[in-house]
């Protein structure tokens, strides 16, 4: 898989692809990263990305035409190949939809994902003809959407094939299924010590009957779930009924 970020400030990426997971994904080249600079693109001299907003308003406005540039950039190792390439090309924004475990695995299957950050006020509204989709990381506001392609190339880097062990994400927060669930909440984790301040492990993760656990596993996974984001149940019971 490859993934290309678009942004104005690269030197933001010096650092979060140089550990862990994404490191030895990198390393076993099951993923390439490429971070492209808006900035390549600017017009004129100054090499100008933005302007002010046409109407009025406070702050300034990534440059439709230069992102675009930067877009056909970022296709056009691709453009040659004879067989066709599975990519998408993404605008991370607050407007967009909400990023999931669901959207992530959807993603993973794709040879080449393209992440544009936006900047400022945002970009241009006609860069969405160019565009795939729209997606945010929660319903705030930050100030680009650096931190937030450094999030989802993470997500979709454990998820490709052979970068993690076998089965390991099955079993992760939003991966996990039972009953009216669209997914579940991982289940509680421990470790030694047995005692500590006066709590215990759980004695069913002490048996060693693996049907036993799987069933505390199960049960704890529904139960934090409904106090903790009893949302993934009621989306699920109403998508059913309808």
């Amino acid at each position: 898989m490859k993934i290309t970020i678009l942004t104005l400030f690269p030197e933001m990426f010096t650092g979060p692809f140089d550990h862990s997971i994404v490191k030895k994904a990198l390393e076993k080249k099951r993923v390439d990263i490429s971070i492209i600079n808006i900035r390549d693109f600017g017009i004129g001299k100054h090499k100008t990305v933005d302007d002010t907003p046409y109407g009025g308003g406070i702050g300034m406005v990534m440059r439709a035409d230069v992102v675009k540039k930067a877009i056909d950039f970022a296709t056009s190792s691709y453009r040659a190949q004879k067989t066709p390439i599975n990519q998408s090309v993404i605008l991370l924004s607050a407007s967009g939809k909400s990023y999931t475990q669901q959207k992530a695995k959807h993603l993973s299957k794709k040879d080449h994902i393209i992440l544009v950050c936006g900047h400022y006020e945002g970009v241009d509204d006609r860069i969405k003809k160019y565009i795939d989709e729209e997606i945010s990381i929660g319903d705030f506001v930050i100030t680009g959407g650096e931190i937030p392609a450094m999030l989802i190339a993470d997500s979709l880097t454990r998820l490709i094939p052979d970068v993690l062990k076998e089965g390991v994400t099955e079993n992760e927060s939003f991966s996990i299924k039972a009953s009216d669930f669209k997914s579940l909440l991982e289940y509680p984790q421990y470790t030694k010590p047995i005692e500590f301040d006066n709590q215990s492990v759980p004695d069913v993760l002490l048996s060693g009957n693996h049907k036993k656990i799987k069933e505390w596993r199960t049960s704890q996974s529904l139960k934090k779930t409904i106090k903790t984001r009893p949302d993934l149940a009621l989306d699920e019971l109403k998508n059913k009924k309808t």
